[in-house]
C-alpha cells in the first residue's frame, strides 16, 4: 500500500486532489486530526469511493477508549494501528478481540 499520511492530514479535499494526481492507494484515518466524527467518516467515503484502502489509527497520548476499535471496524479500515502494545493500547486491541468474539457467536446463532 502507498500510504498518504502527512500528505493527506484526514482532509477530504487534499484526498480528491490525491485520487485524482493518484498519489496513493491507501490512507491514514485519524479522527482527532480530521476534526470531527463527521469530517472523519466524510473521508472514509471518500476513500472507500474511490478504492483507497484505510488504516484507522490511534493520536499519541490519547486515552484507553476503545472507540477506535469502532471505528475501524464501521469504515471497513484494513488496518488499525495502534503502536507499541502497552498502556492505552491494549484497551483498544481487546475490544477488537471481544468484537472478533462477538461476531462469531453472532454468525454461529444465525445458522
Amino acid at each position: 500500500m502507498i500510504t498518504g499520511d502527512d500528505l493527506l492530514v484526514t482532509n477530504t479535499e487534499i484526498l480528491k486532489k490525491a485520487i485524482k494526481m493518484k498519489s496513493c492507494n491507501a490512507a491514514i484515518l485519524k479522527v482527532n486530526q480530521a476534526g470531527s466524527l463527521y469530517d472523519a467518516l466524510e473521508f472514509a467515503s471518500e476513500a472507500q469511493k474511490n478504492n483507497i484502502k484505510l488504516i484507522t489509527s490511534h493520536r499519541s497520548g490519547e486515552s484507553s477508549d476503545s472507540h477506535i476499535s469502532h471505528i475501524g471496524i464501521a469504515t471497513k479500515s484494513k488496518m488499525l494501528k495502534v503502536g507499541v502494545v502497552g498502556g492505552e493500547r491494549i484497551a483498544k486491541l481487546n475490544e477488537l478481540i471481544r468484537l472478533s468474539e462477538y461476531d462469531l457467536i453472532r454468525g454461529m446463532a444465525q445458522i
